[in-house]
């Protein structure tokens, strides 16, 4: 049991990292929209670039969306319109008609005609009111059928037969106009006009009912293909009727593909698909950043990073596929270059995008575009902590989307005439929606404890609270941090390490000194050192313990792990050598790890830079009269002597980039002394 629990304990990061495979891999299968695929890609413009393809089954040729839609509007642009007569209206106009034609027309009630006049007015009234009069005109042609419900009856009229308000007034005008009662015109209008009142509507809801119940009668599918017919042959260009015909071979066969019984093995594809890109991802890190794969946040990171775009797009997918191109992926090389490498970043990269390749509308599209922005990212973006590189960044990114589509639309439409400028449109949303990179970059910041060369170059501001108190309380301790950052960033740019992070690790390498600054030779004044009244293992204790106090005051103030691995590192184990000597002079059996630093070694290219740096400039103080050849031999000799202790054998850094360190030492240091280069005589 003892010894399962320590195997266990032991093989507890690769636990883990199998535990994230897994659970990635889930939950992306997880968010794919499930179903068959169709498994011949095909694009509107391009060759069949298959053998001839003949149907596999009976199927129904799907109508396009423009055939629908046109359907949809001659349907909607001829339903019959229902009206609704209002009975009450027209009735109640009657019954008051004989009143108000002794009010409006006295003259005309008391002569022998009035009787004849009542008739004729009541005539002119029962036509207004045999179809009605509109209370609101509508946009519909005169000859147009509609149903005029009259109660629970429905009849079939034209609808120029129902009045308008002033088609109404005409017709009183004419009929009294070519009557014997012209004279009592003006009565005869004061009359119908506060006697008739509009009496018909139309029935929205009715209407609409009718519309939509002959909306759902639409045919999506027009004619057929039969099993064993060819439908397309090899080099056939794909357009018109044959496209037509493919894509509803496609729609079919990827909805009987997908049933309750093959629902599993569809899923298990999917796994074994996402898997294996996933572990082509893992396998990367492990070869080619070692450091990374087993550092089981960063590769959480990564992982996390993944699964979060494939989200977002599998989101946007399901509920507005044609706004795809707004989801900025060019954010994952551009994070992931900020925190680790553009070489990590551009491969992450192109593995969502394949994986993506399952769910989105036009995969090859889709994945060509993306990678090639990809592609643009990693190599237009440097240095990304400048504002103006991320936009300039952006632009080209936005440029190369546009000008994909563009040959792509030309490709399958022949022309550039009729291009979708709404597409343009998005291309140039999906550009913008990258500079939230730099908000996301300071979030994951604080999240998984990283740092980004945004971060660096706050660090690396001299007037930051620690750095001030730092030049206040050790000016010397201060003076050296910034020459040995100056020569370890020449360093690391000379060999392709990261140089604002070696840069920031040797301002802050030597914070440690702020507790004790008085017992460091580039602190003490000329008057003496304090190490006089010590021990000298009381002197190498002090010194040895400036890398502990140094962790110390890195945490309280809240500085990253990157950071404070450079103050862990910088004198790895090595060995306090002067006051060893001198304590050997009166113990023979002095302890020599009580003069050693605790480590760790250095662990990587940038704190393997630091620690020559350090030694080398510490020790240059020391040099009296220094020539360019006493300083050849003087870093030759210093850089060696930490290769025998074993200094750098955990640090990825090659014997050929120690000697091309050694050089860039060598020519900072003569700068430094001002040195001339000597001839032979």
């Amino acid at each position: 049991m003892k010894t399962f629990l320590n195997s266990f304990y032991k093989s507890q990061s690769t636990i883990y990292r199998f535990f994230l495979f897994l659970c990635t891999t889930a939950l992306i299968v997880y968010l794919f929209p499930k179903g068959g695929i169709f498994k011949y890609e095909f694009a509107k413009g391009k060759p069949w670039q298959y053998e001839n393809l003949y149907a596999p089954f009976d199927f129904a040729i799907a109508k396009t969306e423009a055939e629908i839609e046109v359907e949809k509007k001659r349907i909607t642009d001829n339903v019959i319109p229902y009206f609704e007569f209002d009975t009450i209206v027209a009735n109640t106009a009657k019954e008051s008609y004989n009143k108000a034609f002794s009010s409006y027309l006295k003259e005309l009630d008391q002569s022998s005609s009035s009787d004849q006049a009542r008739v004729f007015g009541r005539i002119i009234l029962n036509d207004i009111y045999r179809y009605g009069v509109l209370q609101e005109n509508y946009s519909y042609d005169k000859k147009r059928q509609v149903f005029l419900n009259k109660g629970n009856k429905a009849e079939a009229i034209t609808y120029d037969q129902i009045l308008s308000l002033n088609e109404v007034t005409k017709t009183i005008n004419s009929r009294i106009e070519k009557s014997d009662y012209a004279d009592f015109k003006s009565d005869f209008i004061a009359l119908f006009y506060d006697l008739i009142k509009p009496n018909v509507k139309r029935n929205q809801k009715l209407t609409q009912s009718t519309l939509e119940s002959e909306l759902t009668k639409v045919l999506t599918t027009r004619g057929g293909v039969t099993k064993g017919s060819r439908i397309i042959a090899k080099g056939e260009v794909v357009e018109g009727e044959k496209l037509q015909i493919l894509n509803s071979l496609k729609s079919e066969y990827e909805s009987q593909v997908w049933s309750d019984k093959n629902f599993y093995w569809i899923v298990f594809g999917y796994c074994l698909l996402v898997s294996l890109a996933l572990a082509m991802l893992l396998l990367f890190v492990r070869k080619y950043r070692a450091d990374i794969y087993e550092n089981n946040t960063q590769i959480t990171f990564i992982f996390f990073n993944v699964l979060f775009l494939v989200l977002i797009t599998t989101f946007v997918v399901k509920y507005r596929s044609s706004f795809i191109y707004v989801v900025p992926l060019c954010i994952l090389p551009l994070i992931l270059k900020a925190f680790f490498d553009s070489r990590l970043g551009l491969f992450t990269h192109v593995i969502t995008v394949l994986i993506l390749g399952f769910v989105v509308p036009n995969s090859y599209e889709y994945t060509f575009l993306q990678i090639i922005a990809g592609i643009v990212t990693i190599l237009t973006i440097s240095e990304s902590f400048k504002r103006a590189n991320l936009f300039i960044s952006v632009g080209q990114i936005t440029l190369v989307y546009i000008i994909a589509y563009v040959a792509f639309h030309v490709i399958h439409e022949g022309s550039i005439s009729n291009i979708d400028w709404a597409t343009i449109g998005l291309f140039v949303l999906g550009g913008f929606a990258t500079l939230i990179v730099h908000p996301l970059i300071y979030a994951y910041e604080k999240v998984f404890g990283l740092i980004s060369d945004v971060s660096l170059l706050e660090l690396s501001d001299t007037n930051s609270v620690l750095l001030k108190e730092l030049s206040n309380k050790a000016p010397g301790t201060f003076h050296h941090s910034l020459n040995v950052a100056n020569i370890a960033e020449a360093a690391a740019n000379e060999i392709g390490a990261n140089a604002m992070l070696v840069r920031v690790g040797a301002l802050y390498h030597d914070i440690g000194k702020m507790a004790n600054p008085t017992y460091f030779t580039e602190n003490q004044m000329a008057s003496g050192s304090a190490h006089d009244t010590l021990s000298p293992k009381e002197s190498a204790k002090i010194i040895i313990d400036h890398v502990i106090q140094g962790i110390e005051i890195a945490k309280k103030y809240n500085l990253p792990d990157r950071l404070i691995d450079f103050i862990r590192t910088h004198h790895g184990t090595s060995t306090v050598y002067y006051f060893y000597v001198k304590e050997k002079e009166n113990n023979e059996n002095v302890n020599i790890e009580d003069f050693q630093y605790p480590g760790p070694k250095p662990f990587s290219k940038e704190t393997a830079i630091l620690m020559m740096s350090d030694s080398v400039e510490a020790a240059s103080k020391s040099l009296k009269n220094p020539t360019s050849s006493l300083i050849d031999s003087f870093v030759e000799k210093i850089v060696n002597k930490q290769m025998e202790e074993g200094q750098f054998l955990n640090a990825n850094i090659t014997f050929k980039e120690i000697q091309q360190v050694k050089k860039v030492f060598k020519r900072k240091l003569t700068n430094i002394y001002h040195l001339r280069i000597e001839y032979p005589e």
